[in-house]
């Protein structure tokens, strides 16, 4: 018994890093819907983020450990602009980060918080319309685009993007709204 299972283990591991092996940039069909699959440097990462953040029409929910990006900062305050429901969730180095997005969000009227409850808040997660789910090692930084080992998935499902917006929830529950003393 212990062997038939060592060896489902095995083979499991196997399909699993062939699969991951055969992954290349570009669509792959998921088990809950169409996805995409980016790597940096260079991979178009930044792109794909702000291409999904311009089609919201409804909400857009962030949680992101670095965010220094431009794009897609900008990206979120036209979505806030046409309307779209943008709240952001940012770890507690965003308070001091020299580069960080968060004043310029807040600046733009994003409902912006710091997840100081953890010792890292290590996500990078964006949900839209409740429907797609961005996530990855990705970093929103200039950084995690041109220079880091990177990789970010953008996945169509419902059901995904329903199981990370109750994170973000629970995460939001603990969080405190962040001041921006640059604006004031």
């Amino acid at each position: 018994m212990i062997k038939v299972t060592s060896m489902k283990r095995l083979l499991l591991n196997l399909l699993l890093v062939s699969f991951a092996l055969s992954l290349q940039a570009g669509d792959v069909k998921a088990i809950h819907g169409p996805m995409q699959v980016y790597f940096s440097p260079a991979g178009g990462c930044t792109e794909a983020i702000v291409t999904a953040i311009d089609s919201a029409k409804i909400s857009i929910l962030v949680q992101a450990y670095s965010f220094t990006s431009s794009p897609i900062a900008k990206a979120i305050v036209e979505a806030h602009k046409r309307g779209v429901v943008c709240k952001v969730i940012l770890d507690k180095s965003q308070r001091t980060e020299k580069y960080s997005e968060a004043d310029f969000l807040v600046h733009a009227g994003i409902a912006t918080w710091i997840d100081a409850e953890h010792r890292i808040a290590h996500n990078k997660v964006v949900v839209i319309d409740g429907q797609t789910v961005i996530t990855g090692s990705f970093n929103f930084t200039k950084s995690a685009e041109t220079g880091n080992a990177e990789n970010l998935l953008v996945i169509r499902s419902p059901e995904l993007a329903g199981k990370y917006a109750e994170n973000w929830k629970k995460h939001l529950e603990h969080s405190t709204v962040y001041e921006s003393s640059r604006w004031k």
